[in-house]
């Protein structure tokens, strides 16, 4: 007899423990997916920068559920209520359930106060796409950057937030920097928590 005894029950899939071993979608799967959804908004769009918005607005839709299930999971329903604190969580938290791996760094930015960086040497979104020439400096980070912000704003943070490619001496593809730039109010609050 096949699945002899006891299989755990789960009211809902937010009860379902988070898989600790291997990744449930496989990369070339992920990677196929990604692609058609590229490929559908591009048919739907004049211009890139109405392509990128559209994936950030996917991946808008993807923050705000990561955000849900984790806060759910792994924090007992708490959220970050600290500006770095939310930082720390997508640097690594989030990145490493979407992405099996930690960013490769998160800095804040020099010039502005408000701004953070989160930097990625090779993002997996980026990894497999090939942009044709006329297509310029198409990022597919927008995608990533959209989950960033579906995070932040769900969290209450709310921000700015876009994807740019950033060259590095000495390699052929650039890393690509997820730029975010909290709004006044986010600033205002950290201040008075200080």
């Amino acid at each position: 007899m096949i699945g002899v005894g006891k299989v755990k029950q789960y009211a809902n899939v937010l009860d379902k423990p988070l898989s600790r071993g291997r990744q449930e979608v496989s990369l070339s799967a992920f990677a196929f997916l990604f692609s058609e959804l590229v490929q559908y908004n591009q048919t739907q769009v004049d211009n890139i920068t109405e392509l990128e918005r559209r994936l950030e607005d996917a991946g808008y839709a993807v923050g705000a559920r990561v955000l849900e299930l984790l806060c759910h999971r792994e924090k007992g329903n708490r959220r970050e209520t600290r500006l770095l604190g939310i930082l720390s969580f997508i640097h690594s938290t989030v990145w490493k359930v979407l992405f099996g791996k930690v960013a490769d760094s998160l800095e804040k930015g020099t010039e502005h106060e408000d701004e953070y960086m989160i930097s990625e040497k090779e993002l997996l979104v980026n990894r497999f796409i090939s942009v044709p020439k006329d297509m310029g400096a198409f990022n597919c980070g927008a995608f990533v950057a959209g989950i960033v912000k579906g995070v932040l704003d769900n969290a209450g943070f709310p921000a700015v937030v876009t994807a740019h490619f950033v060259p590095i001496e000495g390699q052929q593809r650039p890393r690509t920097t997820i730029l975010i730039k909290f709004s006044e109010e986010v600033l205002h609050r950290e201040a008075r928590l200080g």
